[in-house]
């Protein structure tokens, strides 16, 4: 039986986790769904209710997705995403964390300043970009990846949450972002693994299975 990833397409979250399945040529039962209306059958796999979630063979239940992205490149890494030229696993995964915590909350502020009524819309977007254009200098020093001169386990964690950040206001991304960092979220969309993983899919219909992914 193969795994069952439940996933939303444009999720960040999601998208990094396919990212990591597809390179890794780990085949699962996809499961699009809805955020408005999550089906019962997600919401008993997984814990947090959030995407991605994935239910393995054995039934365990992993629903983080940088968890879901080390299990599957544990088990195949034909690119290297865990051992990058420069750096270490551990150094990626700090850096992971970081945009997971304080620039996430930055995003989200800039990108939904309804939820929250401590928003400040313009500086988190502008603490958001700060943080983005540090990376410029690495991305220049490394032939425009962050690990070395390919793309590591950290570019393609971290990168679709760039892009979400980007569509916020791309003019004014544009704008802001040094030309490495921009050229970086350009290439990334370009690429044919980005164009793979953000194929429409039907929503999931709980009286049928998924579709094969990739």
């Amino acid at each position: 039986m193969a795994p069952i990833l439940y996933s939303f397409r444009r999720c960040p979250y999601a998208i990094r986790a396919r990212l990591a399945i597809r390179v890794a040529g780990m085949t699962v039962e996809l499961r699009e769904i809805l955020l408005r209306e999550k089906p019962e059958a997600f919401l008993q796999a997984s814990p947090s209710a959030t995407v991605p979630a994935l239910v393995t063979g054995d039934g365990t239940v992993v629903d983080e997705s940088l968890d879901i992205m080390l299990l599957a490149l544990r088990e195949n890494d034909p690119e290297g995403w865990l051992s990058p030229p420069a750096g270490s696993l551990d150094t990626m995964v700090a850096l992971i964390d970081e945009i997971n915590g304080g620039f996430k909350s930055d995003l989200d502020r800039a990108k939904y300043p309804n939820r929250f009524p401590d928003a400040e819309p313009d500086r988190s977007w502008e603490r958001a970009m700060a943080r983005l254009n540090g990376f410029a200098p690495i991305l220049a020093c490394h032939g425009g990846w962050l690990f070395g001169d390919r793309a590591s386990l950290a570019d393609m964690a971290i990168l679709p949450f760039v892009r979400q950040f980007a569509h916020i206001d791309r003019g004014r991304f544009d704008a802001a972002a040094e030309p490495p960092l921009r050229e970086w979220l350009d290439g990334f969309l370009r690429s044919e693994p980005f164009a793979a993983v953000m194929e429409k899919y039907p929503v999931w219909n709980p009286e049928e299975p998924g579709v094969r992914f990739p």
